[in-house]
């Protein structure tokens, strides 16, 4: 297993098996109405939690290790977007893991020590890779306090495994 190989295997598991199963379990367990609700106004809704992974994702992977144009808006991730359902965010999670395996089905080669610059941050691609995975857990671990605050509901991540 290469090098890319073995980098992709680990962001598809940690991202995509881990965090979006996270995520759309705590959408299966809260109402409509908590989307953008949040328990007080330092701690950022469910929405605008998923809207920010969405555009964070884009500008580190697509655009910073990708070189696609960067189109993110960052401030815009934090405005709660009434019109968006679970549903629609759901499907915009499923159409960004479409273009990310797209993208690294169709990158011959990453070199993972090459330097980029992404929000100002000179890092190479290895570190911006490991930046989305570390920041899918940290947001996905805030949705899931927030879903079982909301809900008062255990999320049962582990319920089919024996972990002693």
């Amino acid at each position: 297993m290469t090098e890319k190989q073995a980098i992709i295997e680990e962001f598809e598991y940690r991202v995509f098996l881990e965090s979006y199963e996270r995520i759309f379990k705590c959408l299966s367990l809260i109402v409509e109405e908590d989307l953008w609700r949040s328990p007080n106004s330092t701690i950022t809704s469910i929405g605008c939690l998923i809207q920010h992974l969405n555009g964070n994702v884009r500008q580190w992977i697509l655009s910073g290790v990708g070189q696609q144009l960067n189109v993110r808006k960052r401030e815009e991730e934090f405005i709660q977007n009434f019109d968006k359902t679970k549903n629609v965010l759901m499907e915009e999670m499923k159409e960004l893991k479409i273009e990310l395996i797209h993208f690294f089905e169709n990158t011959p080669t990453i070199n993972l020590q090459q330097k980029i610059t992404v929000q100002n941050f000179n890092l190479t691609i290895f570190s911006a890779i490991i930046h989305v995975i570390e920041h899918y857990s940290y947001h996905t671990g805030q949705i899931t306090t927030i879903t079982k605050l909301l809900t008062n509901k255990e999320t049962g991540y582990y319920e089919d495994f024996t972990l002693d």
